[in-house]
């Protein structure tokens, strides 16, 4: 029976792509986003309304007697006028990750991406995949394939057809999920200790009929140890599906996958040994959507890469190549440098924090990790902390976190865009790679292309 659904938060990445999915199952929606109401996102505003979905102001005056069912983003503070509105009247009140594990959960099969690092790239291989074999499903992804534009990875398919989504565990609620496979990618510190993100991982492991899991991650390993469907892939020794890496870049990624039926040569357009760690994941899950190994194959020689993850904004004529990409924890910024060093004598690499709870938290671990991965001739800027509006500590800044690295490496710190766009003006020369690291603020892609514009 349709319902009348209310997204508060709907231009996030994952909020959006449930909205449209309950547009397109024939539900009436609704939803405000205090960015859109910033004049922010607006190519994403106009393909919701395009499908029928209503936007409307985040004020609370949206929420009226006769929605059946209010969703709300994790971003969505608890006292916002649109909660208060719903719970006034009694509304069904589910946070984003309840409803997505409901879709996923009543899915044959369902498949669940969870993993603190990669979940985005796993799924859009997977629905790369799917889309070149020609299978139907319906995809839920936080980030869309590169050059096809858009803030989140959806597609539609029919109601009782295979669904493949992210789970998120940085909210809690990656325990709310039971699908038919989960995956495990890897568990390291992201949102929280990986004692307590251990808690969470455990249950689902255990809640998921059968579990894919990273063999090279000992975490992940330990989080479905004794699981009776558990089928490792990857470079650990013990993987049932193991991969043997060839090489990581300049350019590709390249390794050998040995399945059941022979062996797969992974050959990626994309960089990185991390990727090649995620393409291992999407071929395991592939095999049990009932894609064959040589339709993997070919559709991975062509995956276009996913917006924002290791996104190859251009080469200017000078030969800087610029890099997009959505880093935001210190595994994901080990990774996204050491494929753009790869590919580069010299990094320019740039960092924003997604907020200023996550500054606090990653504070100590870049003041390690950045000094030990940077090269002699590298350099690194801090751009100011994004803030996303709401009632929040404003008790640290990048400033800070710049102050924190020794003086021989020579950190900036850029207050704004155009800040930023004068240090790198400065800083880079002929040859070198540019990266650009961060998440949340929907400008980023904006400036990205603004360097390379400018350099």
């Amino acid at each position: 029976m349709p319902q009348r659904y209310h997204f508060s938060g709907i231009a996030g990445a994952g909020m959006n792509p449930l909205a449209q999915l309950m547009r397109a199952w024939g539900h009436e929606v609704q939803g405000s986003d205090r960015s859109i109401d910033q004049g922010k996102n607006p190519e994403l505003a106009g393909r919701l309304r395009a499908q029928g979905i209503t936007l409307l102001p985040q004020d609370g005056a949206a929420v009226v007697p006769g929605i059946t069912r209010f969703v709300y983003s994790a971003a969505v503070e608890q006292d916002t006028p649109e909660m208060r509105a719903a719970r006034a009247l009694k509304l069904e009140i589910l946070p984003r990750p309840a409803l997505l594990a409901e879709v996923v959960d009543r899915a044959v099969p369902g498949v669940a991406v969870a993993g603190t690092s990669g979940k985005s790239t796993v799924t859009g291989m997977i629905a790369w995949m799917l889309r070149q074999a020609g299978v139907q499903a319906t995809i839920l992804g936080g980030a869309s394939l590169s050059g096809e534009g858009g803030a989140g990875g959806f597609t539609a398919a029919a109601a009782g057809a295979a669904v493949v989504a992210e789970a998120c565990e940085s909210d809690g609620t990656l325990v709310g999920y039971h699908p038919s496979i989960g995956v495990i990618h890897n568990i390291s510190r992201d949102h929280a200790e990986v004692g307590d993100l251990h808690r969470q991982f455990d249950r689902f492991a255990h809640q998921s009929r059968t579990v894919l899991v990273n063999a090279g991650c000992p975490e992940a390993l330990s989080a479905c140890a004794g699981h009776p469907h558990a089928i490792r892939y990857g470079m650990g020794g013990a993987a049932e599906l193991p991969l043997e890496v060839v090489s990581v870049g300049p350019h590709r990624a390249r390794g050998v996958m040995s399945l059941p039926e022979g062996e797969l040569t992974i050959d990626l357009p994309q960089p990185g040994a991390h990727n090649l760690e995620n393409a291992a994941a999407a071929v395991a899950c592939g095999r049990a959507l009932g894609i064959t190994a040589e339709a993997m194959g070919a559709a991975l020689r062509s995956f276009p890469g996913v917006a924002r993850r290791f996104e190859v904004v251009g080469t200017t004529e000078s030969g800087i190549r610029v890099v997009d990409d959505y880093a935001h924890n210190g595994e994901k910024i080990r990774a996204a440098i050491s494929a753009a060093q790869a590919g580069c004598e010299r990094l320019i690499a740039i960092f924003q924090p997604h907020g200023y709870g996550p500054a606090r938290f990653l504070r100590s671990e870049l003041c390690e990790l950045l000094p030990a991965i940077l090269r002699p001739g590298d350099r690194f800027c801090y751009h100011e902390i994004y803030y996303s509006g709401g009632t929040v500590a404003k008790d640290i800044s990048s400033a800070d976190l710049a102050q924190d690295l020794p003086a021989s490496l020579g950190c900036g710190y850029a207050a704004n865009h155009q800040e930023l766009l004068a240090w790198v003006a400065d800083a880079a020369m002929p040859g070198d790679t540019v990266l650009l690291m961060g998440a949340r603020d929907p400008e980023l892609p904006r400036l990205a292309r603004a360097l390379h514009d400018l350099l």
